[in-house]
């Protein structure tokens, strides 16, 4: 069977499409077949990279595809309605992650921001698309100060329908240590406690604008053995 991975954020620009590329970076080199999916792409138009061909650049073994894309970077429902559009349908999403599953052994569906933004006029969202596709949800967390309580409640929402955290990445660390302050360095011990499950990764900052070979490497380095890394939470090193 397919394994299917969905990925969000505790917010929006924390990572997350780095973090998606990072966990299909070391698929991809354990021999397996990666299709990402971007569920809703906003803020770019006809032409330029989006989050979907970001990852391409970075991995370009995978296959990549985005559901629908939309010029202002608003949430996808705003975003569509701008353009006369109601936005895309949860089902929508999981068919078109399903048809990718056919032909590899891993899906992954980014989605747009956090978990509870609205995808479409109906208020349908990242969490209904995980729903249907019955799939384990990989947070991907600020390092600052407040991601725990982002956190938390995003692990409460997944909780309350009955799905299944999958772990949490924290996106753009510092890449000089002295620059991570007390609050960030006190999260990475917190973070494992707030309902998400356990601390799966840190990525520093700067890893997107890398050559695939050195992301590739930089993913290993970055990514708990959970998602096919080395990296191991501070203590158990």
């Amino acid at each position: 069977m397919t394994d299917v991975l969905v990925v969000t954020g505790t917010g929006t620009e924390v990572g997350k499409t780095v973090a998606t590329a990072a966990v299909a970076a070391l698929a991809v080199e354990r021999g397996r077949r990666v299709a990402v999916l971007k569920a809703a792409q906003t803020g770019v138009g006809p032409g330029e990279e989006g989050d979907a061909q970001t990852v391409e650049r970075l991995v370009p073994r995978v296959t990549t595809d985005e559901t629908v894309r939309y010029p202002d970077p608003l949430a996808p429902a705003r975003a569509a309605a701008r353009v006369g559009r109601e936005g895309p349908a949860a089902w929508e999403v999981t068919d078109r992650a399903l048809d990718l599953a056919r032909g590899h052994d891993l899906v992954l569906v980014e989605g747009a921001g956090g978990l509870l933004v609205r995808l479409n006029a109906a208020g349908e969202t990242l969490a209904d698309v995980a729903e249907l596709l019955s799939a384990p949800v990989l947070v991907v967390a600020d390092p600052r100060l407040g991601t725990l309580n982002a956190t938390a409640l995003t692990a409460e929402a997944l909780r309350s329908r009955g799905l299944v955290p999958a772990g949490v990445v924290v996106g753009s660390w510092p890449r000089e240590e002295e620059e991570a302050d007390l609050a960030m360095r006190c999260n990475l011990d917190d973070l494992p406690d707030m309902g998400a499950g356990p601390l799966a990764g840190v990525l520093t900052e700067g890893m997107g604008g890398l050559a695939p070979r050195a992301f590739a490497e930089a993913a290993r380095r970055s990514l708990g053995p959970g998602l096919g890394g080395t990296w191991e939470p501070p203590g158990r090193a």
